[in-house]
């Protein structure tokens, strides 16, 4: 299906240009386009080259955490939740270890160390699968929770806006957590009822009070707040949280006795890989995109979507975010492209660009971690996976939007 996508971009670019040139006498529109594709190319590779550092650096942290048994213990913690969320999976069983570290690696924002811990989860629960290619209700779970991507510290979207000079970079972090927990839930809620999972169980509602008053407590104290501190208190959470997790990281490694600067550097190792490994995708991904810019298509299917909200009275500001959030259930890169676009475009600090990021870590890509995931165990029946999955994109991204007009409009 990507592969369609991304050969519609270029056939629409050229589309555009022909008529461009014959209908309007524009011949320099052949010009942009191929300035574009230069340009374009040459951003990949500054953002992958820049990327290497936080992955590096977070790769490391999560390392130290790993070999000091910080997962085991959170992993511990979220057992008694598993074990009625997913009733055929044991206690016990090494899926709930592995589950615990992907959707740890997930609430951390690392996306890359996420997949093959995912990966290893669901290896860990096809050995309970009586049926090899159909889905358990286990596994459909687990797939719709990844998708929904509880996002807590979303360091590269953090990350992508100090690359392109913003002057607050972590001032999406609460509208970002507000979008990721409803999209979670939505997804959550939509399996229980496929699945008749019981959510008035006590063991669960005490855990879902729990997050929910911790969801509060930020809430009403950003209320609190004036307007025009909104932003400012969100990013010193923000920050406050990103360093007390190194700190508690560095401090549990060090209290085990563990020699944790070997364990940074041997987790580091793989930051400089997975950043290089970024730099087909993203060129690929932001030369199609940047086509659709110079060519007018995007700026069209803009301006078409705009007239329809304006339609219905709608408020119209944030239809330059929609292309990330189009482009988020089926390609990671291709809507991490589209985000990085409208940044390009707008501004980093640009109210498109702000839900754009917040768009961006509100769910994962769903069709992709549903083909790599039930792929990598042979399953070819999804059941109602899909259909979850999308349940909690859309609660996620018209969150986005809504956190996104609270916050910075």
């Amino acid at each position: 299906m990507l592969a369609h996508i991304w050969f519609g971009f270029f056939a629409a670019a050229f589309l555009a240009a022909l008529y461009q040139w014959l209908a309007q006498d524009n011949g320099a529109i052949f010009g942009l386009l191929m300035q574009s594709t230069f340009d374009m190319a040459k951003l990949s590779v500054e953002i992958s080259i820049g990327l290497i550092g936080v992955l590096c650096l977070w790769l490391g942290f999560f390392r130290i955490a790993e070999n000091a048994g910080l997962i085991q213990v959170l992993s511990r913690v979220l057992e008694p939740l598993f074990v009625r969320l997913m009733p055929a999976v044991p206690r016990g069983h090494a899926a709930h270890g592995s589950m615990t570290m992907n959707i740890a690696a997930n609430m951390l924002g690392l996306d890359n160390a996420a997949t093959p811990m995912g990966l290893r989860a669901m290896q860990d629960l096809q050995a309970l699968n009586p049926e090899a290619d159909t889905a358990t209700n286990a596994q459909i779970l687990f797939l719709v929770l990844n998708t929904s991507s509880v996002t807590l510290l979303p360091v590269t979207i953090f990350l992508y806006r100090a690359q392109q000079g913003s002057a607050a970079p972590t001032e999406v972090f609460i509208p970002i957590l507000l979008a990721t927990s409803a999209s979670t839930l939505a997804g959550l809620l939509a399996v229980a009822w496929v699945q008749k999972i019981n959510l008035l169980d006590r063991v669960v509602l005490a855990y879902f009070a729990g997050f929910a008053i911790l969801l509060a407590v930020l809430g009403s104290w950003l209320v609190s707040q004036p307007a025009d501190k909104m932003s400012d208190s969100s990013s010193l959470l923000g920050n406050l949280l990103l360093f007390g997790v190194i700190m508690l990281f560095l401090g549990w490694g060090w209290y085990r006795k563990n020699n944790i600067y070997d364990d940074f550097i041997d987790g580091a190792r793989q930051g400089f890989e997975v950043a290089v490994k970024l730099i087909p995708f993203l060129v690929a991904m932001l030369v199609a995109i940047g086509l659709l810019r110079a060519s007018g298509v995007l700026d069209g299917a803009v301006w078409l979507l705009e007239s329809l909200f304006s339609a219905f009275g709608v408020n119209t500001d944030f239809v330059q975010a929609l292309p990330t959030a189009l482009m988020k259930p089926l390609s990671g890169s291709g809507a991490r492209a589209m985000m990085l676009e409208t940044m390009n475009t707008f501004g980093v600090d640009s109210f498109p660009a702000q839900v754009a990021a917040t768009m961006q870590g509100s769910t994962e890509t769903t069709f992709y971690v549903l083909a790599v995931y039930f792929g990598s165990v042979g399953i070819k029946h999804v059941r109602h996976a899909i259909g979850c999955a999308l349940i909690a994109d859309v609660a996620g991204i018209t969150t986005a939007i809504i956190a996104g007009y609270w916050f910075f409009h």
